[in-house]
């Protein structure tokens, strides 16, 4: 199966495409990882408490230290999934249960770096812009949840996680982190449009079946 075949419903990802460019890195690193049997959920913890690294950075105003920690640290989010494969584990079991709380948990974290800064300068506009965005983040990824735990898929949208996490390292290496969380604003709401609208499509062709 091609690595990067989707629904015919939806387009190819970025996150898809980064994965099967990405395969010739990936692969040595998880079979290595793999021959000393690290537990995948190891790598999803320290992914996740890795956000407290970029949360310190940004709430000191490090804005392009932050975005360098994220470029290098974030990539190595794909290497759990991929080593549960390698593992033989099963899929949808605890470790996919846990990968998912613990994203949702490392943005949380990751916005709080912002409101601490904001919260410092006084801006209540960016404030507000930072609120807006992870809960617009969070909508996202529910809206995905949701939709699959009903048979039906939302793998849909402008600013899937790895697209929200290339915006913000882009921005905040170009230090000017409050035109990150504008755009991030914006588009993460318009990508919950698009999710609802994707499984409205699905659940009417199933309704004229």
């Amino acid at each position: 199966m091609n690595p990067i075949q989707t629904n015919s419903m939806e387009k190819i990802t970025l996150t898809d495409m980064l994965r099967a460019r990405l395969r010739f890195i990936i692969d040595p690193i998880v079979t290595f990882l793999a021959r000393y049997r690290l537990s995948p959920d190891v790598l999803t913890v320290l992914g996740m408490v890795s956000h407290f690294l970029f949360a310190w950075l940004i709430a000191l105003g490090q804005f392009q230290w932050a975005a360098v920690a994220i470029a290098i640290i974030s990539p190595l989010d794909a290497l759990d999934g991929a080593l549960a494969r390698k593992l033989g584990r099963k899929q949808g079991g605890f470790g996919a249960f846990l990968d998912s709380t613990l994203d949702r948990l490392a943005e949380i974290i990751l916005f709080g770096g912002f409101i601490w800064y904001y919260m410092g300068e006084g801006d209540a506009m960016m404030l507000a812009m930072a609120y807006v965005t992870v809960t617009g983040s969070l909508m996202i990824s529910y809206a995905r949840a949701r939709a699959e735990a009903l048979g039906l898929s939302a793998k849909v949208g402008l600013l899937s996680r790895v697209e929200r996490y290339v915006v913000l390292t882009i921005f905040l290496f170009l230090n000017i982190p409050h035109v990150a969380l504008i755009i991030m604003a914006v588009l993460t709401y318009v990508t919950v449009g698009q999710r609802m609208f994707h499984v409205w499509r699905q659940s009417v062709q199933v309704d004229e079946a």
